[in-house]
């Protein structure tokens, strides 16, 4: 395989990446040199410990942070050397987040929360009908009008995955996505996203302490003391 190739079917290329911080005169190594790739439409898992760089980790993937060290790829563009207004529009148009507590705005209805990426995109086509799709494409059709209090957790987790959908991102990062969740919807959740990654080959990365939930993906990173000690290249 030529190296054009490669680098096509990796939509994440991680190259020895560091990150320290410093807490007053001590300084702390979250990351010390992590190397991995993610190739277009998988499923990955992000596990490890409370300290152990995971949250660091999901920070660089999903372009909110940036590396002491090292070379981030996100779809074929290096992002790990871009200014924080570049990284925002990076992040805005390739990696569409689900969190755990879904993040939605309490006063705007559900087809509202799913334009917002489009809004701060600047993507202003077709705009409220895409919203639409995302939201059927969930199984909300008939929820578009309702707020978040008039829908329960697992409806709420829905909007937040079209609100994720709409752009078309190259990544969708979910951060403990059923962690908030009774067992029932948290199921329903998980194989919608599954369902999506079958459908659209939409890549997944799911942050998760749940090993019921990294069974379910094709790939475990596993990290330790900032290290990588799973999943690797």
């Amino acid at each position: 395989m030529n190296d054009q190739a490669s680098q096509d079917e990796n939509v994440i290329r991680a190259v020895n990446l560091t990150k320290t911080y410093r807490m007053g005169n001590v300084l702390v190594e979250a990351l010390r040199g992590v190397s991995f790739r993610i190739r277009r439409g998988e499923i990955v898992s992000i596990m490890g410990p409370s300290g152990s760089g995971k949250s660091t980790l999901m920070n660089i993937l999903g372009c909110l942070d940036r590396p002491t060290s090292g070379d981030y790829y996100l779809d074929g563009a290096l992002v790990s050397k871009l200014k924080d207004d570049q990284l925002a529009m990076i992040r805005n148009r390739k990696v569409g987040f689900v969190f755990q507590s879904f993040n939605l705005l309490p006063r705007q209805t559900a087809l509202s929360n799913v334009e917002l990426p489009m809004r701060y995109s600047g993507n202003g086509r077709d705009r409220r009908e895409r919203a639409r799709q995302a939201l059927e494409a969930v199984g909300l059709k008939d929820r578009v009008n309702h707020r978040p209090a008039e829908l329960s957790g697992g409806q709420q987790q829905r909007v937040a995955i079209a609100r994720a959908l709409v752009n078309d991102p190259a990544i969708i990062m979910a951060d403990e996505p059923t962690g908030n969740l009774d067992s029932k919807s948290g199921k329903e959740i998980m194989e919608l996203l599954l369902k999506l990654n079958q459908e659209r080959g939409t890549t997944l990365i799911i942050v998760t302490h749940d090993p019921r939930i990294a069974e379910q993906t094709q790939r475990v990173i596993r990290l330790m003391d900032g290290l990588l000690v799973e999943g690797g290249e």
